[in-house]
């Protein structure tokens, strides 16, 4: 079967609002698509659309067809309209609390969170201080600090992966093979519910694309004390590449390129958590302390 092959319209006589519209339409794209980790090559073969028409989506100069848009928001794992997302029309009470947020200096938004949190949130979100979870990019060290975390606090280290398998009631990559990446991220949001309302104290170490579904990232964020464990894209690259795993790298010679990009394209997610801990340059001791001074003790019951 060809891929899609269709050359950019004629934008001669196109107006500013629909040049600003594709323009949109392809950032929302090259965004969604980053924070999934999935490069233009994978795209293109999941979707079967040509990597060169993606391209000219992403740069606002494809016209994309309600087809096409159909085939790549399926190979996101997402519906065709979240990729319209970016001019979705929003109530008058949604675009005035957006507007008050947006007069927040960054300093307070914590604060605000907390506020809204404490009077809408869930009933999960009571107990939010027996669950601690670490998000962060492969080889930031939320496995080993995990571990460690949960051995000096007292409490169980929980695998998110390793929860998914039991959910899916197979390995990882056939999850993938069998049900695609939709089918993993719904079973990844029925294993953190299942975590969470089971009410054990636990440290749980996240997937890094986590933060890309907005569901279940809003539901972590509410019932979790989460920690962004950060590193630079170099410390990254070299602790993936001593674990002797590349995914999502594989046969990619742009290799740091895409973990910059998918790293710069989740930072403002990453950054929702409640507190954030660089271990760049940093021993294992030295960061775990740093992590526990984060959690503080009067933070766990």
């Amino acid at each position: 079967m060809n891929k899609a092959q269709n050359a950019p319209p004629d934008r001669a006589h196109s107006s500013p609002e629909d040049a600003a519209f594709l323009m949109a339409i392809g950032q929302h794209l090259r965004t969604l698509r980053a924070r999934r980790g999935v490069t233009r090559r994978d795209l293109s073969a999941k979707s079967d659309v040509s990597e060169r028409y993606i391209a000219q989506l992403e740069s606002g100069s494809g016209n994309i067809s309600v087809l096409l848009l159909q085939r790549i928001a399926r190979a996101l794992g997402i519906a065709p309209e979240e990729l319209m997302a970016a001019h979705s029309e929003r109530s008058v009470e949604r675009m005035l609390l957006d507007q008050f947020v947006a007069t927040l200096p960054e300093a307070r938004l914590a604060e605000a969170r907390e506020m809204l949190q404490a009077r809408f949130g869930s009933v999960e979100s009571a107990t939010r201080q027996d669950r601690i979870a670490l998000i962060g990019l492969r080889g930031a060290g939320k496995s080993t600090l995990g571990r460690r975390l949960a051995e000096r606090l007292g409490m169980a280290f929980v695998e998110l992966d390793r929860e998914v398998e039991r959910e899916g009631r197979m390995e990882l990559s056939d999850i993938f093979a069998v049900h695609g990446q939709d089918g993993f991220r719904r079973l990844e949001r029925a294993a953190i519910q299942r975590l969470v309302r089971t009410g054990e104290r636990a440290v749980i170490a996240t997937g890094g694309g986590i933060v890309a579904e907005a569901d279940t990232f809003g539901f972590l964020l509410d019932s979790c004390i989460t920690i962004w464990l950060r590193a630079s894209p170099e410390e990254h690259m070299q602790r993936v590449q001593d674990q002797g795993d590349l995914r999502p790298m594989r046969d990619n010679r742009r290799a740091m390129d895409d973990l910059r990009t998918i790293l710069t394209s989740r930072e403002a997610l990453y950054a929702r958590a409640d507190f954030t801990v660089d271990t760049s340059g940093r021993s294992v001791e030295e960061s775990l302390a740093m992590l526990a001074e984060s959690v503080g003790s009067g933070m766990i019951a």
